[in-house]
């Protein structure tokens, strides 16, 4: 077999090596920058170890640990009630679509299937939701637009409902008089965790980096803004700070450049944190979920 060929193996591990290292490396970066002095990076550009040890963007960022505290807070609260709100919708229209014997099945698996390819544009889609659902300058801004239900992620439910749990469950299930909503919940939902986590994930990960619905729809109630929000408020302030200071205040000196890297970093800890413990769940429900269209 070519499996056992030292050399074949060999190539495969270098390969996978050098995956994890592109994987790794950038991490490492955006670390050793925020720990940077924003003149050393300025001067010398980015490197893996700090040139000159500076913990300014951290001590920015804890004089306004109160505005991180509550971006992060908000952050966590769309991203937990979007995905939630998202898992629940994606089921409801997959287990549907996973069912042979329901009317104008082809008809609505088109239907979901044609919003992947086309839509109705940018313009006409802010102003049905600012003008017609009234969602400008409130948390539902940053749930609904773009991010609450996805096609794809209903077409690999779908998919998985349909390979991995056996219709004669589902007739048996209704044998014994159990109704479509209960057989959904008590043996659907159940059967099918491995792709619900991977679906979870993948939507959590959409919410948390989602900034543009807060660009487009937050245009007054900036205590609204989540953490990816903040980070660019930020940087947006300090720019204008630095191009708009008075000449007797060295505001010129503040970190920008480690200052966004230092956020990045706290903006991706709950990502990182989190990711191992959908990990198994995210590899099963991707292998499973995609075999078959």
């Amino acid at each position: 077999m070519v499996y056992r060929n030292k050399g074949f193996r060999f190539v495969m591990s270098f390969i996978m090596l050098l995956f994890v290292l592109a994987c790794i490396l950038p991490f490492i970066l955006l670390i050793s920058s925020s720990f940077t002095s924003e003149a050393a990076l300025t001067l010398n550009g980015y490197s893996f170890i700090p040139s000159e040890f500076s913990l300014a963007a951290y001590r920015y960022i804890w004089s306004v640990k109160e505005n991180v505290l509550r971006a992060y807070g908000m952050s966590f609260l769309i991203t937990s009630v979007g995905t939630a709100l998202s898992i629940v919708m994606t089921m409801l229209f997959a287990y549907p679509l996973s069912r042979k014997d329901l009317p104008g099945r082809k008809a609505l698996s088109f239907f979901l299937f044609f919003t992947m390819l086309f839509n109705g544009g940018f313009v006409p889609t802010y102003l049905i939701y600012s003008n017609i659902f009234h969602i400008t300058d409130t948390i539902w801004a940053l749930i609904v637009p773009y991010l609450l239900m996805n096609a794809f992620f209903v077409i690999m439910v779908r998919t998985y409902i349909t390979t991995n749990v056996p219709f004669e469950v589902i007739e048996a299930a209704t044998i014994d008089g159990s109704g479509e909503f209960n057989t959904l919940v008590k043996v659907v939902v159940p059967m099918s965790k491995p792709i619900i986590g991977t679906v979870a994930l993948m939507t959590a990960i959409a919410y948390w980096n989602n900034w543009t619905n807060g660009v487009y729809f937050i245009q007054v109630k900036r205590e609204l803004y989540g953490i990816q929000n903040y980070l660019n408020s930020v940087l947006s302030n300090i720019a204008f700070l630095q191009t708009h200071s008075d000449p007797g205040i060295q505001i010129t000196e503040l970190p920008s450049v480690s200052i966004r890297m230092a956020l990045a970093v706290i903006a991706l800890l709950p990502i990182l944190l989190a990711y191992p413990f959908f990990q198994k769940a995210f590899a099963k429900g991707i292998t499973v979920g995609s075999v078959k269209g």
